[in-house]
């Protein structure tokens, strides 16, 4: 047995996938079947035999079976061997994902769909799990697994330890406590005369490399959310197999940041930190109004031109708080209502209309040299960060709208009391 680790998390998993597939089939679930040919000799007629679809009904319940309290744990050992690909291929899988978690999800349904082949009752002997695990174990890469290093500056991040331990396997650091890192990767787009922080990822294989630079971007698009200051991503990483040479990674522009003072993390925020990235990373969503307008605050940090990072503000804010459209005149007093208190929503409510007014005159070329437009930017930025934050960690609803609508409701003036009804009509 090559991967004891491995070995036991599935064999638990599968003693619970078991139970809970079972107990379906006895409460009266029932198991699709097919008619299968078994061959017959010649002049004879053809025989014929059910058998059971089990991996049809194991595929309408894996999202039960993901919920089960070894699922966790067998899918993390499954990402921590090589071969996989290699596993799914050899079993006929049409598609073979390149996301590690991915992965290990389509080779436990796989590796249940063997253990349970021709089974209509879902029962688990030693015999079935030792075939199936055989067949994986087989499939597996032996010997030493390459590891991949891969690096890249952090431009507007300072730490306050040499390294900080994040989720999905990122280590934030200074540069010169990563040995061995090239020296461009400190220094590329750094702002001013001081080495960018590093963002270290050690992966598994080259499948996983290829998923580095969504995690990058996602990495820097949690630490704009968690604070205040020009983070940024440069616009190329550098990686290694092994001990091997550096070879160049282009992240496609990276991600820019304009100009502005940087996020300052220090020791007694790490914690906070870790929990953050990774709630916002199981939270972040796919679509919708709050998947476009984290887009146009990316876009907003991006921007070399403070008028056109106010544009990307007012619609990613008019995307969460004004559906009915500009015209409504509706964004104001909700951006008011959620962000300040009570006593400086009308001062707040004013600032907003002044930024929507100076928009207007930016697209018609009549605003002022000394607009204040950095200004007006770095606030709507801070009011942006708040309400999206808040959004994607639970602590405000996911429909703004109607978040703000129900505060308004209660600052509402009280109804006059309706007139006496005249005693004769």
């Amino acid at each position: 047995m090559r991967h004891r680790n491995l070995h036991t998390a599935l064999r638990a998993f599968a003693d619970d996938a078991a139970a809970a597939l079972g107990a379906d089939v006895a409460q009266g679930a029932e198991v699709p079947f097919e008619l299968e040919e078994t061959g017959a000799a010649r002049r004879r007629p053809a025989l014929y035999c059910y058998r059971p679809l089990t991996g049809a009904f194991i595929r309408e319940r894996l999202g039960t079976l993901a919920r089960l309290e070894t699922y966790a744990p067998a899918a993390q050992a499954l990402r921590e061997v090589a071969g996989l690909d290699g596993y799914l291929r050899a079993r006929g899988e049409p598609r073979v994902p390149r996301d590690p978690r991915d992965l290990s999800d389509a080779a436990l349904r796989v590796f249940l769909d063997r253990l349970f082949d021709g089974s209509s009752d879902f029962a688990l002997t030693n015999e079935r799990f030792d075939r199936a695990y055989g067949e994986l174990e087989g499939a597996l890469d032996d010997g030493h697994t390459p590891v991949v290093t891969l690096v890249v500056g952090l431009p507007g991040l300072r730490i306050g330890s040499p390294e900080v331990q994040l989720p999905d396997g990122i280590t934030l650091a200074v540069a010169d406590s990563v040995p061995g890192a090239p020296h461009d990767a400190a220094w590329l787009a750094a702002p001013g005369d001081e080495p960018n922080v590093l963002a270290v990822l050690t992966l598994a294989d080259a499948v996983a490399a290829d998923g580095a630079p969504a995690r990058l971007r996602r990495l820097v698009r949690a630490l704009r959310l968690y604070d205040a200051g020009a983070v940024g991503l440069a616009p190329v990483a550098w990686a290694r197999l092994d001990a091997g040479a550096w070879q160049l990674v282009d992240l496609q522009g990276g991600s820019p940041t304009r100009p502005g003072a940087p996020l300052d993390l220090t020791p007694a925020q790490e914690d906070e930190l870790r929990a953050f990235v990774s709630l916002t990373a199981r939270r972040m969503p796919r679509g919708g109004e709050l998947a476009w307008a984290l887009r146009r605050f990316d876009l907003a940090f991006e921007r070399g031109d403070a008028a056109e990072a106010l544009t990307d503000l007012l619609l990613a804010l008019r995307a969460l708080l004004e559906p009915e459209g500009p015209e409504s005149g509706l964004l104001a007093d909700r951006l008011a209502v959620l962000c300040a208190a009570d006593e400086e929503r009308d001062a707040l409510a004013d600032r907003i209309e002044a930024a929507v007014a100076l928009e207007r005159a930016i697209v018609a070329g009549l605003a002022p040299p000394a607009s204040g437009v950095e200004d007006v930017v770095d606030e709507l930025t801070e009011h942006l960060r708040a309400l999206l934050g808040d959004a994607l960690c639970g602590h405000l609803d996911t429909d703004l709208v109607k978040a703000a609508d129900a505060l308004r409701g209660t600052q509402a003036p009280p109804m006059e009391e309706p007139a006496e009804p005249p005693l004769f009509s």
